[in-house]
């Protein structure tokens, strides 16, 4: 999963540098006033997610299994304890009962 987000951020920082140089080299619109970080921000975050989507398809897919197999893993211990807990509770009524 890190592996996944940090080529996304280099993705991303990689079209902010590419935006920033269209900006100032005036082949791209430049904000309005102050705007101007924010519009090159923005302008990356557009540019840099289909990018993303399309390229790094098999990542994102190997993150996916990753995090599916550790989700299993813990609603199978939940399930493990909470059959420990009816085991524990059957006896502790069991031990009342013939009392």
């Amino acid at each position: 999963m890190l592996r996944y987000t940090l080529m996304r951020l280099g993705i991303f920082v990689g079209c902010l540098v590419v935006v920033w140089g269209l900006v100032y080299s005036g082949l791209a619109p430049r904000g309005l006033g102050d705007s101007n970080g924010m519009w090159i921000i923005l302008l990356a975050l557009l540019i840099s997610a289909p990018i993303s989507f399309v390229a790094l398809r098999k990542e994102r897919d190997r993150a996916s299994a990753q995090i599916v197999t550790k989700v299993d893993r813990m609603k199978a211990n939940l399930e493990a304890n909470r059959s420990q807990e009816d085991l524990a509770d059957d006896a502790a009524r069991a031990q009342g009962q013939t009392s």
